[in-house]
């Protein structure tokens, strides 16, 4: 489990907008951006690399570095984990698909045949359910189309879960895009904490391969 502190609500800069938006029917706030992946997908393309467990590798990574996304309402108020690991969907051969577990927090290089292992063992013996979601960044992707925006099913009550969701990538001109869609609980993250997302994973993914 990761470690997390509770948030002093006395000295919370956002308290009037957590309480506002807390208890709305639907009170997330999210967008679609296509992001430029150019670099990056040359480099995955030249090293042979796994596209999705790279890319979801620098988008979890881009939303650790965001506190509000780290942050989770619980019946006291708020907790704010110091790493938030994923939750993404994994496809059988069936067409259904279950959920697979990470934690980021590592190298590059130890990440990718721990996440490969953990995709198997979720694949032949996964589930649908999550025992314990609350640190959870939910991932998942539509690699079969480019779509300019998408709706995504919440609980009731809502969670406070960020939801990161990309899709089939495209070219434009000499510049290699794809659709990358973040969706936040309002009463943690604002358009702020959105563009700081976005900020946050162009840098990672112009980074990509020069360590």
């Amino acid at each position: 489990m990761a470690a997390a502190k509770r948030i002093d609500l006395a000295g919370y800069a956002r308290r009037e907008h957590y309480r506002y938006f807390r208890d709305m029917a639907y009170p997330y706030v999210g967008t679609t951006v296509n992001v430029d992946i150019t670099g990056f997908i040359e480099t995955v393309k030249a090293q042979g690399l796994p596209f999705f467990l790279s890319f979801l590798y620098q988008a979890v990574g881009a939303a650790n570095q965001i506190p509000a996304l780290r942050q989770r309402m619980d019946a006291q108020g708020i907790i704010e984990f110091d790493r938030c690991p994923s939750s993404h969907t994994v496809a059988r051969e069936d067409g259904t698909y279950v959920y697979c577990n990470l934690d980021c927090g590592m190298p590059f290089s130890q990440f990718l045949p721990y996440a490969q292992e953990e995709q198997r063992r979720a694949r032949e013996g996964g589930s649908i359910q999550e025992e314990e979601a609350q640190a959870f960044f939910f991932v998942s992707t539509l690699p079969w189309v480019t779509y300019t925006s998408l709706i995504q099913p919440t609980p009731f009550p809502a969670d406070s879960n960020p939801r990161l969701t990309w899709g089939k990538y495209f070219d434009q001109g000499d510049r290699t895009l794809m659709p990358v869609s973040l969706l936040c609980h309002h009463a943690l993250a604002d358009g702020l904490h959105l563009a700081q997302f976005y900020r946050a994973l162009e840098e990672r993914l112009e980074g990509f391969g020069q360590g």
